[in-house]
Order: structure tokens, then sequence, then C-alpha cells
């Protein structure tokens, strides 16, 4: 019986392996889809998404996966719901310089057809000209025609200019709303800083000029702390006022984004032993106590810091690599720290 009994344990966990594997899975996989789908939005849901995935534990609670549903479907519906504006967006700037184009070629046709009606009536008058036997009649004839048709030539090099005119400013003004768009596109939707995909491409740019350059990688200490005892709106005020600060601190020596989740990306031009300095200023000023208001009956605050991992870029190094080093240092630490006790909280005075 005992035996047995094992057996059916180990059937069981087994199962619940498969299970977590195809989760996680059916996870990265809707990630890579919404990528393919939707480029402009779907590397957000893919960052959490993946965050997700490295959250879901070999040994689940039924609480945590009820909490990694909810977090899931809210992702799907974010990404639909940016999907769908983007969409719309772009098919109304399609729609826009179309009408543009057409109502130019209105204006072009109408002024063609009205210079046409005039050149007509040069044609005749020269057709009667021609029938004149007073020279005197045929001099004044010519002559008021000649200066009809250059009043009539300059007009309509007048409009033509006037009409190119109009549809620069305009295509102008839509090529403006276009680099809005993609501007958007590059930047966190909660914390307004650069996004993955931003960062990604700085960083292609900084290897390019082959300068010397480093990395620091943070991953938010408690988060999920804040999000299970005073919900996710609390959660995101936390990472937009840390956001905030860390985006002040960086700012004169370097940028920083998003990466995705509770991690941050500071991308740092200096070498690796200015680099660290910077990385101790940073805890000092940057970490520390955090007044949250969402989801709290008063005022909270809450001490935050986080794990970092530091790596400087070396020659013909890509970025995958020097993200993989800044990634690891960052993971040693913070399994190091797992063991301490969650961040505090306490009132805001």
């Amino acid at each position: 019986m005992i035996s047995l009994k094992k057996y059916i344990e180990s059937d069981q966990r087994e199962l619940l392996n498969l299970a977590l594997d195809a989760y996680r899975s059916a996870l990265a996989a809707t990630g890579a889809f919404g990528v393919k789908a939707c480029p402009q939005v779907g590397h957000n849901m893919q960052d959490s998404l993946f965050h997700l995935v490295e959250k879901v534990s070999t040994e689940p609670t039924p609480a945590q996966v009820a909490d990694t549903q909810r977090r899931v479907l809210e992702e799907l519906q974010n990404w639909g719901d940016m999907a769908a504006e983007y969409s719309r967006q772009k098919a109304s700037e399609v729609k826009e310089i179309m009408l543009i184009a057409a109502r130019t070629a209105e204006s072009v046709g109408e002024r063609d057809q009205r210079y046409t009606q005039q050149f007509n009536t040069f044609s005749g008058r020269l057709q009667a000209i021609a029938n004149l036997d007073d020279l005197t009649n045929i001099k004044s004839s010519l002559v008021q025609s000649a200066v009809e048709l250059k009043t009539c030539v300059d007009k309509m090099a007048r409009d033509s200019r006037e009409a190119v005119a109009q549809m620069r400013t305009e295509l102008t003004t839509y090529q403006t709303k276009l680099e809005e768009y993609e501007r958007l596109a590059l930047r966190d939707t909660l914390t307004g800083l650069d996004n993955r995909r931003s960062l990604e491409s700085e960083l292609e740019q900084r290897i390019a000029r082959k300068k010397p350059f480093s990395v620091i990688m943070l991953d938010l200490n408690g988060l999920k702390t804040v999000n299970d005892q005073y919900g996710h709106l609390a959660g995101d005020e936390l990472l937009k006022l840390f956001a905030a600060e860390l985006k002040t601190f960086i700012r004169s020596i370097g940028s920083v984004g998003r990466w995705g989740g509770d991690e941050f990306l500071a991308i740092l031009d200096c070498k690796l032993e200015l680099a660290a300095g910077h990385l101790g200023r940073m805890q000092d000023w940057v970490f520390g106590e955090y007044t949250i208001k969402a989801g709290c009956a008063t005022p909270r605050k809450v001490k935050i810091t986080a794990a970092t991992g530091l790596a400087a870029w070396t020659e013909k190094e890509t970025v995958a690599h020097l993200i993989g080093r800044a990634d690891s240092a960052m993971y040693k630490q913070k399994a190091s720290t797992r063991t301490k006790l969650a961040p505090q909280t306490h009132a805001a005075v």
C-alpha cells in the first residue's frame, strides 16, 4: 500500500511538472505571437509574460496560480486594447494622407480645367486675328492676347506653387504625427521610461560606436509583497515613483528604461570602475522609502531595494551576451538575499 501511495504521489508530481512546463511554454508562445501580430505594442506584453513565466513556481499554491491567471488575462486584454488603438491610428493616418492626395488632385484638376478653358479662348481669339485685314487691329489684338496669356501663365505657376506648398505643409504635419506615434511606441506605458525595444536599439548603437559603456540591471525587491498587501495599483504606483527617481539620478550619466515587469536597465557612459561608483551612489540615493497611497486606507511608507548586476561592454560582445552577464550577476545577488525579510512598511507620518 505504501509503495502504491508513493507511486501515485510521484506520478502526480510528474503530471504537475508536465502541466507547468506546458503552461510556461504557452505563455512564452503567446508573447511571441503578440510580437509577430503587432510588434509596436507586443514587446511589452512579451516582457510581462516572460516575467510571469519566471515566477511560476515548481510547486505553486492555488493562490499563486489564480494570481498568475488573472495577470495573464490582464496582459492579453491590455495588448488587445493597445493593438486595436494602434490599428485605428494607422488606419486614420492612411486615410488622412489619401485625403491629402485626393484634395490636391481635385484642386489641380479644377485648376487645369479652368486654364484649359482660358487657353481655348486664346486659341479662338488668335484664329479670329488671322482673319483680320487691318494690321492695327491685328497688333492690338496680339498685344492684348499676349498680356492675358502671360497673366494666365503667371497665375498658373503661382497656383502650382501654392498647391505644392499646401501639400508639403499637410505632409509635414502628417510626418510629425507619425514620428510622435513611433516615439510613443518606444516608451513604457506605465513609467514613461524607454521600453525594452528602445533600450536594445540604444545598446546596438553604442556597440556600433565602439566607445566604452557599462550596464546595470536592477530587479526590485518586495514588489510582490506590495502587490499582495495593497493591490496592483499600489505596485504600479511604486514602480512609477521608483522609475522617476532612477531617471533623475541617471539623467546626467547615461540613460535608463524599464526592461520588463519589475526590472530596469541603466546604460552608463563609462567604464566598469566608474560605473561601480555610480551604482554605490544609486543605492544610497534611489533606494529607500517611498510613500504609496493607492490601495491603502492611509498613505504607507515602503522601504524598497533592488538586486543589481553590473557589467561593462567588451569589444566584439553582443547585446545578448552583455545583458546575460549583467542578468547573471543580478540573480546571484538576489539569490544571496532571498532569506532576508521582506521590505518593511509603515504608516506615513
